[in-house]
C-alpha cells in the first residue's frame, strides 16, 4: 500500500501532524524532495517537535524513514537536527534512518549563493529562505553536484568537487563580486560529515522496491504545497522542486510504483509564508489576530505568515493537482468564536469573475470574492466525533467540500495527537 501526503494550498497545512497520525500505521515513511528551507511542526506525549529535513515519521520508534533521491540535504543541518532529537529521547541509526545516495548536497556554498542573489534582486527577491534551494536545484539539472553516494569514494569524491568549485567561484567572483569558494574547507566539511553519516547512505529504490514486494505499508511525506510546486505552483515565488504527489514515487527512488491513495492536507483558511500573489491576505488587526490564534510562524525560519480566509479557488486548484482522494482540514478550532467566516469563491480579475485559478499577472491583480458562512461561537478541541460538532461548524465543513470538488475524511480541532475526528 502506498500512500503519499501532501499540501493543497502553500505549504504550513499542518502535514508533519498528520504524518505523525497516520504513520502508526505504517512500515516506513519518505520524505520525496525538499530541504531544510520548511518544517514540520509535530505535537506529541513527548512535547513539541519541529523537522525540518527528517521524516515525521522518525517519532515513531518502529518506523523505518526514508530520505530520498529528490531531496537536497544540508549534512551540517541535518547533524544538528538529529542531535536535537536524540537529546529528546528520540532513537535515530542506521537501521530507523535511510538516506538516498542519490541525494543532492546543499553546500555551504550553495547558503552563500542564496544570500547573495536575494541581496542583488533587493524589493524584487523572491522571499526565499536563503538555504541554499534554488542554487542546490539549479546545479542538480546543470550537473554540478556533489551526491550523498560520493561521500564514500574519497577519491572521486575529491576530484569532482575541484571542477565545482572552480565553476562556483567563476559565479561568485563574477556575478556578485565576493570572495571565491574554498576547496580545501569545502572538502573538510563534505569529509567530516560524510563520516558521520556513511553508515546511512544506501539505495532507496532497491529497499523501497523490496519493501512494497514484500507487502510493507509505505507512506510518502510531502514538503510545501501544490502553490509552491517548481511547475504549477505560483511560479517564479515557488520552491525548486516537484511538491506534487506524481512525483512521490520519482523522489523516493521508486518511479515504477503507483500510488494508491493520495491525502491532502487543507487547512480551515489560509496561510502563506514568503514573497508571491497571495489573494485573500488580510492585513493589520484582523490580520494579526488570526496569525496569533493560529500561530501562524514559519516552522523553519520564524517568519510571520501570511494569513486570510479559505481561499476555494486556489484550494480546487491544488485538489486537482495534487489528485487527492480525499482531504485532511487542519486547524479548524482556530476559527472558533468569530461571528461570521468569509469564504473565497471566486476572483475579481480587472472585472471579470474567474473561478479557475489564473497564473501570470492575472493571479497578480486578482481580488477576493467573498461569501460568508454563520460561524459557531463555541469551543470544539473536544469534539471526537461529526456528531459533537455544532451545525454552523458542519455547514461549514460541508460547504468547503462542495467548493473544492473533494472529500474531508479528517477534521484537526486542535494541535494534540488525538484532537481531531473521522468526518
Amino acid at each position: 500500500m502506498l500512500t503519499s501526503i501532501v499540501g493543497i494550498n502553500w505549504g504550513d497545512e499542518g502535514k508533519g501532524r498528520m504524518v505523525d497520525l497516520l504513520s502508526q500505521d505504517q512500515d516506513i515513511v519518505v520524505r520525496y524532495q525538499g530541504g531544510n528551507n520548511a518544517g514540520h511542526t509535530v505535537v506529541n506525549d513527548r512535547g513539541k517537535f519541529i523537522l525540518n529535513l527528517l521524516p515525521s515519521g522518525i517519532l515513531r520508534p518502529e518506523v523505518v524513514c526514508v530520505m530520498g533521491n529528490g531531496m537536497a540535504i544540508d549534512l551540517a543541518h541535518l547533524d544538528r537536527e538529529i542531535s536535537a532529537l536524540r537529546e529528546k529521547g528520540i532513537r535515530i541509526t542506521p537501521d530507523n534512518l535511510k538516506i538516498s545516495d542519490r541525494a543532492v548536497l546543499t553546500l555551504p556554498c550553495h547558503v552563500r549563493l542564496d544570500c547573495l542573489e536575494e541581496a542583488r534582486l533587493a524589493g524584487e527577491a523572491y522571499g526565499s529562505t536563503r538555504r541554499g534551494i534554488a542554487p542546490v536545484y539549479s546545479d542538480k539539472y546543470a550537473k554540478k553536484c556533489i551526491r550523498m553516494g560520493d561521500l564514500l569514494d574519497p577519491a572521486y569524491l575529491a576530484h569532482r568537487l575541484k571542477g565545482i568549485v572552480e565553476f562556483k567561484s567563476l559565479m561568485i567572483e563574477g556575478v556578485y563580486h565576493s570572495d571565491p569558494v574554498d576547496y580545501d574547507e569545502t572538502l573538510a566539511w563534505l569529509t567530516r560529515y560524510g563520516e558521520i553519516f556513511k553508515d546511512y547512505i544506501t539505495d532507496t529504490g532497491i529497499y523501497l522496491t523490496e519493501a512494497h514486494n514484500a507487502g510493507k505499508r509505505i507512506l510518502f511525506e510531502a514538503q510545501l504545497g501544490a502553490l509552491r510546486d517548481i511547475d504549477f505552483g505560483i511560479y517564479p515565488y515557488t520552491s525548486s522542486s516537484s511538491t506534487i504527489a506524481a512525483y512521490a514515487p520519482i523522489g523516493a527512488g521508486v518511479p515504477g510504483l503507483k500510488l494508491d491513495r493520495t491525502i491532502g492536507i487543507m487547512k480551515a483558511y489560509s496561510s502563506c509564508v514568503g514573497e508571491g500573489p497571495f489573494t485573500v491576505e488580510w492585513f493589520g488587526p484582523e490580520g494579526d489576530a488570526l496569525r496569533n490564534a493560529g500561530g501562524e510562524f514559519g516552522a523553519a525560519t520564524g517568519r510571520p505568515r501570511r494569513v486570510g480566509p479559505f481561499d476555494a479557488v486556489a484550494s480546487r486548484y491544488g485538489v486537482r493537482v495534487q489528485g487527492a482522494d480525499e482531504i485532511a482540514l487542519t486547524k479548524l478550532d482556530i476559527l472558533s468564536g468569530m461571528e461570521s467566516i468569509p469564504i473565497c469563491t471566486a476572483y475579481d480579475v480587472d472585472g471579470k469573475t474567474v473561478t479557475d485559478f489564473p497564473m501570470g499577472e492575472a493571479l497578480n491583480i486578482a481580488k477576493p470574492v467573498y461569501e460568508y458562512i454563520p460561524g459557531w461561537k463555541c469551543d470544539i478541541s473536544g469534539c471526537r466525533k461529526k456528531e459533537d460538532l455544532p451545525k454552523a461548524c458542519r455547514d461549514y465543513i460541508d460547504r468547503l467540500q462542495e467548493l473544492t470538488c473533494s472529500r474531508i475524511t479528517y477534521v484537526s480541532v486542535g494541535a494534540d495527537r488525538d484532537a481531531y475526528l473521522l468526518y
